[in-house]
């Protein structure tokens, strides 16, 4: 090897000439030492220290080191003071991860400390790797750029969906991107425009209580590696681009659960893997005395607002889409972004705008969970103009309503037409709201309709964990029932959330097998069950076909009635759209809604002039059947009206087959108790197959 001072930028380890350039940011180090190791099992690695004359430059250290390349193993050693009180935790010993790997590796015996006790941790420390990131052919690979009035988001967990052997992917590709590619026809098949991956980080999979694994992702090391356990192979940047070409060659788009507001080295006795060793002050918010703040829930609040940390934070957004060519982002607990660097709220914040605005990932979509740990809630008022939010108020009022709750029907109605409340009309585009009643944390649709009560007990903490506000309901009994009454209506419960969901105003998401009514047991907070409960099980079952059935055609019906138009003849305003469709609402009378405290049931009307076209859609969450009076069809509106769908018929009755001829109804017309219907008139060749 030989070496030379090599370049601040940039930043991470970049092939360069006929070796490696290495950078990291280390503005209080007094000493750095790049440690290369020979092997994955290497714990003597070579130990090459830095000069602070001739490798330093400003607040940066650089080295470049020549005869190494692609697959080099690396990590760093830093020193300088020791000071909590002052924020500062740097510790000579710890082997410390390369905030910018593009590749890391978790040895054999890699092994997670309980906390940041003095003492080397070389022993299977985690390393980062050089890679070559030219070295990729994406033969011209193309975003499928999606319209979010067409789009259909579905929420998976990328191990998760293939890792059971019931899903009948070849072994070695179980529960990783490529077995992801061997299920993409699924996909097709069943509609969806969009998967949205839980995080994909490398994560710490040690970072969970005792005997169990951190399974949903949400443990970050790094914020530019793909997860290696998720890899076949010892590439894993190589196989995440191939299963992201794949699915866009069938397209589908990419949208990554990004996590900004947290890393693995938990609170203050947390381990010093990677951040807290470089520059803990920089990297994460402390407190007056301090100490790390928690706004995350998660031990400790990345400092989104400084400048290094954000600079990090939109290199890594641009990695994944120049790089990697990501179609989006999901912003886990976004919220968190809109602090400064002491902790507080901001308005109009910074951070959330710098990501708005950046150039190099305009044409991405930006999804927040606008919310945080800390009891800053957001939706509706995110900072930013392109950002689309997770309704939470949509899952709660949709799941009220369904459910039979009493004074739910008013928000409800907003849920439907797209929150005008919360999205108000002078401002908000059709698609601000991503409409979603399930997702990785929380219920699944059918333990939703299952349990009145989480049943986290597996979780080891006491079954206190998980979210105690569910407004869920069993039906009747807790858990699996052998009464064929209770699983009946819980089927069509199931049916009636999928089409509250897929026939609302903004961009719906479904979670992963609710189509096949997935069960987590009750476990409403599964994200140390890597087993069994939270992989989906591939196994058929007669209600999972038909509800599968059901969900399949009505993405069809979503994508035809809600998205038929081009994009550029799409309102740009809710205000707009609701103008353009002409939204009555209803009662068991024509035009005579009851929006009482003590009312279960609502229709609404859309009259579309450009398509001449009229819907009308009726929700009964009443106990017992209702006899509605239908409108007549509007002024110019040939024809009557023909059923699309009624969740209280018998499968396949429920739904009319996408393009098939639809039965017609007489003007009065029976909604059975706890179920919805879907009508249509003036729709000759509206609903027919393309």
């Amino acid at each position: 090897m030989r070496l030379s001072r090599g370049h601040c930028f940039p930043l991470g380890s970049s092939l360069c000439g006929d070796g490696v350039n290495f950078a990291i940011w280390a503005r209080l180090a007094s000493q750095v030492e790049l440690l290369l190791f020979a092997s994955a099992e290497d714990d003597h690695p070579e130990v090459i220290p830095l000069s602070p004359r001739l490798n330093r430059t400003a607040y940066y250290w650089h080295i470049h080191v020549a005869g190494i390349g692609a697959g080099q193993r690396y990590a760093f050693r830093i020193h300088g003071p020791w000071r909590p009180y002052e924020g500062t935790r740097f510790d000579r010993h710890k082997v410390l991860l390369d905030p910018y790997s593009h590749s890391i590796e978790l040895p054999p015996g890699y092994r997670r400390q309980a906390a940041a006790a003095p003492g080397s941790n070389l022993a299977g420390c985690a390393r980062s790797r050089v890679v070559d990131l030219a070295d990729y052919d994406w033969e011209g690979d193309q975003l499928p750029a999606h319209s979010l009035s067409r789009s259909v988001i579905y929420e998976l967990h990328l191990g998760g969906f293939t890792r059971s052997p019931t899903s009948r992917v070849s072994a070695p590709r179980r529960g990783g991107y490529l077995g992801l590619i061997e299920k993409i026809p699924y996909l097709q098949a069943l509609g969806v425009t969009a998967v949205e991956l839980l995080p994909i980080f490398q994560f710490d999979p040690q970072d969970a209580p005792p005997g169990l694994a951190n399974y949903w992702g949400y443990s970050p090391l790094c914020f530019f590696a793909p997860h290696a356990q998720y890899a076949q192979g010892d590439d894993p940047v190589r196989e995440c681009r191939d299963m992201i070409k794949a699915l866009h060659r069938a397209g589908i788009e990419v949208i990554l659960d990004v996590v900004y507001n947290h890393t693995a080295e938990g609170g203050d006795d947390g381990p010093i893997l990677s951040f807290r060793g470089i520059d803990n002050e920089t990297y994460y918010i402390l407190d007056s005395e301090r100490r790390n703040t928690n706004f995350s829930g998660c031990g400790n609040t990345f400092n989104g607002a400084h400048p290094v940390a954000l600079r990090m934070i939109i290199e890594s957004l641009r990695f994944w889409r120049q790089e990697m060519h990501v179609d989006g982002f999901r912003f886990d607990l976004a919220a968190i972004l809109s602090r400064d660097e002491s902790g507080q709220p901001v308005p109009n914040s910074p951070t959330l705008r710098t990501i708005d605005t950046d150039p190099r990932i305009c044409d991405a979509k930006l999804i927040a969970e606008a919310w945080d740990a800390g009891g800053l809630y957001q939706v509706g008022s995110l900072a930013g103009a392109r950002w689309r939010e997770w309704n939470g108020q949509f899952r709660d009022d949709v799941r009220r309503f369904i459910r039979g709750d009493e004074q739910s029907v008013q928000t409800f109605a907003q849920r439907l037409i797209g929150s005008p409340d919360i999205y108000h009309y002078h401002h908000a585009d059709p698609e601000k709201s991503i409409n979603f009643v399930t997702c990785h944390d929380g219920f699944t649709l059918w333990d939703w309709a299952s349990y009145d009560e989480r049943h986290n007990q597996a979780n080891g903490e006491q079954n206190r964990d998980g979210s105690p506000s569910n407004f869920s309901w069993n039906h009747g009994e807790e858990g699996p029932s052998q009464d064929p009454a209770i699983n009946t209506l819980r089927l069509r419960q199931a049916k009636n959330m999928m089409v509250a969901t897929l026939l609302s105003v903004g961009t719906p998401m479904l979670l992963m097998g609710d189509e096949r009514l997935r069960s987590q047991g009750g476990n409403n907070n599964a994200y140390c069950q890597d087993n069994p409960t939270s992989w989906l099980d591939w196994r058929e079952s007669e209600p999972g076909r038909q509800m599968q059935r059901f969900v399949t055609e009505l993405i069809r019906y979503r994508k035809h009635l809600l998205g038929r138009s081009e994009p550029e003849r799409m309102p740009h305003s809710l205000a707009e759209l609701l103008r353009h469709c002409e939204i009555c609402w209803h009662g068991v009378t024509p035009y005579q809604p009851d929006w009482g405290p003590h009312s279960h049931s609502i229709a609404m009307s859309a009259l579309s002039h450009e398509e001449q076209v009229a819907f009308y859609l009726v929700f009964n969450s009443y106990w017992a059947p209702l006899d509605f009076t239908l409108p007549s069809p509007p002024h110019g509106i040939a024809g009557y009206w023909r059923r699309i769908l009624d969740t209280a018929l018998p499968a396949p009755e429920d739904i009319a087959a996408f393009g098939s001829e639809l039965e017609g109804v007489t003007q009065h017309y029976r909604v059975e108790a706890r179920s919805c219907c879907l009508l249509v008139s003036g729709a000759d060749g509206f609903c027919s197959a393309p």
